[in-house]
């Protein structure tokens, strides 16, 4: 075994147990699905959909449901969770219709956009390795029970998880979040179906405030569903806040913008406006003022 897949197995192997310590941040409960515990049960179907997905995609060398994939996982899980609830309250019901509206949206809208491409570049090596593709499934598992933790801890508490103040507060966020991710994944395909701009990089509208705004939107939605879960929480449950932390630091330090400000680097690193935009617009968190609005792009 070469030391890339040593690397690579390390990582499947990390991923794996993270999700099995996550397991444990379970409040005390009876729910049981199968004879195991609630949280326990989803973590592992999380776990098995994606092993079960990348058997068929490394099969036939395909990424095209990966991040669809992943959307629906974070629906069903979500589902399973609250149609195995004995009594559910409106907090229960709050939280299940942010997950699925989020999941679902950005689900069909990702689905869509590489039918549209034909491919994900950064599949292009890793598919053709079993265990560099296996890693990029279960990186996807823990991503989606890392993201959604607080959720399912929220939902099998038995803590009187009505709607809140807070709660409020926490639905305002998520709306604020959710808002921005669409309207700045919109404007990017917009911009990338004008052929004009197959060359160019996007800085106009939300894109030149921040050169990643839809994952500023992003954070922000599960900064929200944090909050909304916060009142639900309790002992070791309030370990399950970690996921907003654990987006953020995934997306920022991680395997979102780090990759793409080297890729927009490879493409447009010597040309003086995209320089210029580079060192005039915040790499996340937007800017509030905006006198100077480029017509050129980058392509996430």
């Amino acid at each position: 075994m070469t030391s890339k897949n040593i690397g690579h197995l390390r990582l499947i192997i990390i991923f794996t147990v993270i999700i099995g310590f996550l397991s444990l941040i379970t409040p005390d409960t009876n729910l049981k699905i199968l004879n195991i515990n609630i949280l326990q049960f989803v973590l592992l179907y999380i776990w098995l959909v994606q092993i079960v997905a990348f058997i068929f995609a490394f099969i036939y060398q395909t990424e095209k449901y990966y991040d669809f994939i992943g959307s629906l996982t974070y629906s069903t899980s979500t589902l399973i969770v609250y149609y195995s609830l004995p009594d559910k309250t409106q907090t229960d019901t709050v939280l299940l219709a942010l997950v699925l509206i989020w999941s679902l949206r950005l689900g069909l809208f990702l689905f869509r956009r590489i039918l549209e491409d034909g491919k994900d570049n950064r599949f292009t090596k890793p598919k053709q390795s079993f265990l560099h593709f296996l890693q990029y499934w279960t990186g996807q598992a823990m991503w989606v029970s890392f993201t959604c933790i607080a959720v399912y801890v929220a939902m099998i508490s038995e803590e009187e998880n009505t709607i809140t103040t807070v709660s409020i507060i926490g639905l305002i966020i998520w709306i604020f979040g959710f808002t921005i991710e669409v309207i700045s994944d919109a404007q990017k395909r917009t911009f990338r179906k004008d052929i004009k701009n197959k060359t160019k990089f996007i800085s106009n509208g939300l894109w030149s405030r921040s050169r990643h705004p839809n994952y500023f939107g992003e954070i922000t939605l599960w900064v929200g569903v944090a909050v909304i879960s916060l009142t639900s929480l309790n002992g070791v449950g309030y370990v399950a806040l970690i996921s907003p932390l654990f987006v953020y630091a995934l997306l920022s330090k991680g395997s979102g913008i780090p990759l793409l400000e080297q890729s927009a680097d490879k493409k447009w690193g010597s040309d003086p406006e995209y320089q210029a935009y580079k060192n005039n617009t915040p790499v996340l968190f937007p800017k509030l003022f905006n006198n100077v609005e480029n017509t050129h792009g980058n392509s996430e």
